[in-house]
């Protein structure tokens, strides 16, 4: 009976027990607001860190050219990429995980090359610049302009 003031009413600590609606709804909204731009951050990561698997398969497809070239004399043409050793490069028209398709473009004299990662799938949301990346016989990386395409 202490715990009851002299006005018939409880203190104030043993009347509040938890918490408002609108005290709830406040929380639920930065929550909301700190899972969008965590969201949002991740795919923006996952993006970039898909553009790997481009630069690999490109740098595999030189590495193979360049051993072709010293068993034929001349670079691969693109219905080689696909062919076994040594007729082919052995390389698949697409990256492990699906998110680039490859193709390779050759001058008639098979002296020059230049291999070709284009975006599929849901890696088209990439920055603009970075949905097609290419390698030529001598290391020349496309996008020159942009390289962070190739960190």
């Amino acid at each position: 009976m202490s715990a009851i003031l002299k006005s018939g009413k409880l203190p104030m600590k043993r009347r509040m027990r938890g918490i408002t609606l609108i005290e709830l709804m406040v929380i639920v909204a930065v929550v909301a607001i700190l899972g969008s731009l965590a969201v949002g951050s991740y795919r923006n990561y996952l993006i970039r860190a898909q553009r790997t698997e481009a630069r690999m398969a490109l740098l595999r497809i030189q590495a193979a050219q360049e051993k072709f070239f010293l068993q034929n004399n001349r670079y691969a043409t693109d219905g080689q990429l696909t062919l076994s050793p040594p007729a082919g490069l052995g390389i698949s028209r697409t990256t492990e995980n699906g998110n680039y398709t490859l193709r390779l473009q050759t001058d008639s004299n098979g002296n020059r090359y230049r291999a070709v990662a284009t975006a599929t799938g849901g890696q088209t949301r990439d920055i603009a610049a970075c949905r097609v990346l290419s390698i030529d016989q001598d290391g020349n990386k496309e996008p020159a302009a942009n390289p962070e395409c190739w960190r």
